[in-house]
């Protein structure tokens, strides 16, 4: 027999953590099973003949999939083409999107079987069922969470290949002790921890390999400091025995948890090695008590300021559009108000109501609105109707467009002015109104775009728009059109303002995620 692990990743550089779990834990079936990895976007024919290709004459093919929000759509045409092709081919499920609401979905009507929360182990046992017998019964099995001291450790089946070309997933903990309504780890009871010491010797064996990229899942990094700086301690090492050939590593932190240790420990890093994912979603007390998000917004504020000012980190902070009680100038309140802490990236993310998760008690009273296809974003509340979440959705593409691609560090201070999100606003209706486009706009264009904008509508002058641009990377889109007498100066105004790009191995790592 053949069983073959499988999904569709978002993005190539992404390697899948579940699914090597799954693979580390197969026991005696470990020799006949195999990893083949997709990408979205791959074309559904394409996928289904390369797994068949695995099947064998007179032999049982098993199918593994992962399934989460980002591909259940291509996934259910993937598994209903490869059901309709070779029926005989046995199709289990699993992952987040269908652990929840799982008999109304069509990816699970054309699957033999779902394997529902934890199937570290119970995957393995499900498929010695079906090959050795008795047959399951039922297709829908909850999957069993064992201790994590009883799972063997995936990282050693990241290849060569992976460490050399894809960043490497890695968790020192899982669950959540925290009950945000919005996520899944809402239903988390705690965080357990990985033994330490094993966790670190599969890190160092990892970095032996050539290791360099390490993206943390947890939750809550920062919530037992003591391992939080055994790990940081782990990569401050490396980066003192070999500063000519840096690591890097992202860790998604508590906001409002930052004693003075972890401070000195992060203060140690240098740039270009150290990322933070800090979740702030709302600063409004009200609709954090709804959503049941525990938050000390003044800390949490005093944190990132510090973050900003003291350490070289680079700080990705998210804001959540569309939560239950939230309105436009609550929002713009919120929005102004991380500005002025000035983080180096603002993630604005539109709320999503992922399966099982809490935030749906919310949807009478607040009148919430979601779109029935994945990836399930709001559409309109009580407070923010459908025209003005549009308006909503299309600022977060502009913005990452503008402000996040860090294409327009010294012209963003023109457009934010004294009212960031008002001005911002006005920039996106304005950009939407003249291209109907939020995707594929040249660098170029959008610099003569936001250019006209300043000029037309906020009365800027030409000359002080085209000097701030001068000094952007959205000001030399075209470097053959500046002539090679003024390219070294621009260069060198550059350095010495600090506006170089970001080092090359956060570079690296800010492309692929």
């Amino acid at each position: 027999m053949t069983i073959l692990l499988s999904t569709l990743n978002a993005r190539y550089s992404h390697a899948s953590l579940g699914l090597r779990y799954l693979f580390a834990n197969m026991g005696d079936l470990q020799a006949s099973t195999i990893l083949q990895e997709f990408v979205i976007g791959t074309k559904t024919t394409d996928i289904v003949e390369k797994i068949l290709a695995h099947e064998k004459p007179d032999e049982k093919l098993i199918v593994g999939f992962g399934v989460y929000i980002w591909n259940v759509e291509e996934l259910s045409k993937v598994v209903t083409m490869l059901k309709c092709v070779a029926p005989h081919v046995t199709v289990i499920l699993g992952g987040p999107e269908v652990s929840y609401e799982t008999a109304q979905q069509n990816i699970v009507q054309a699957a033999d079987y779902v394997i529902t929360g934890w199937g570290d182990v119970s995957f393995a046992a499900l498929c010695q069922q079906v090959i050795n017998g008795p047959q399951p019964l039922m297709k829908i099995h909850a999957g069993v969470q064992p201790k994590l001291d009883q799972l063997k450790l995936p990282y050693a089946h990241f290849t060569d290949h992976d460490i050399a070309h894809r960043i490497l997933y890695v968790e020192a903990s899982r669950g959540c002790p925290f009950k945000c309504e919005f996520c899944l780890s809402a239903l988390d009871k705690t965080a357990w921890p990985f033994d330490l010491d094993l966790f670190l010797a599969e890190l160092e064996t990892l970095y032996q390999r050539g290791a360099r990229l390490f993206k943390f899942v947890d939750r809550t990094f920062n919530l037992n400091i003591k391992s939080s700086l055994r790990i940081m301690q782990f990569f401050l090492d490396k980066l003192a025995a070999k500063p000519d050939d840096p690591v890097f590593a992202h860790f998604e932190v508590v906001p409002d948890h930052l004693p003075d240790a972890l401070k000195t420990g992060i203060q140690q890093f240098p740039a270009g090695t150290l990322q933070f994912e800090i979740g702030i979603q709302s600063f409004n007390p009200t609709v954090q008590a709804l959503v049941s998000r525990k938050q000390d917004n003044a800390k949490a504020a005093e944190n990132i300021r510090w973050l900003c000012q003291h350490s070289h980190a680079h700080l990705h902070v998210d804001l959540i559009a569309g939560l239950p009680g939230e309105d436009m100038a609550s929002f713009a309140r919120g929005f102004n108000q991380l500005v002025t802490l000035e983080p180096h990236e603002i993630q604005f993310g539109i709320l999503k109501r992922l399966r099982g998760t809490p935030i749906i008690r919310h949807t009478e009273e607040y009148k919430m609105v979601f779109d029935p296809n994945p990836p399930y974003t709001i559409l309109a509340t009580r407070d923010i109707d459908f025209n003005t979440m549009q308006r909503l959705v299309r600022f977060a593409r502009y913005w990452d467009l503008v402000a996040n691609s860090g294409r327009f560090n010294h012209t963003l201070k023109l457009i934010l002015a004294d009212d960031p999100f008002a001005h911002f606003m006005a920039l996106s209706d304005w950009l939407y109104i003249n291209t109907d486009a939020t995707h594929r706009i040249a660098m170029e264009r959008l610099a003569k775009l936001v250019s006209n904008w300043l000029q037309q509508e906020r009365g800027l002058g030409e000359d002080e728009i085209a000097a701030q641009l001068k000094l952007d990377y959205a000001g030399q889109v075209s470097p053959e059109k500046i002539p090679r007498s003024e390219r070294k100066k621009l260069k060198e105004e550059q350095e010495l303002l600090g506006k170089k790009a970001a080092p090359e191995r956060q570079a690296r790592h800010l492309e692929a995620v």
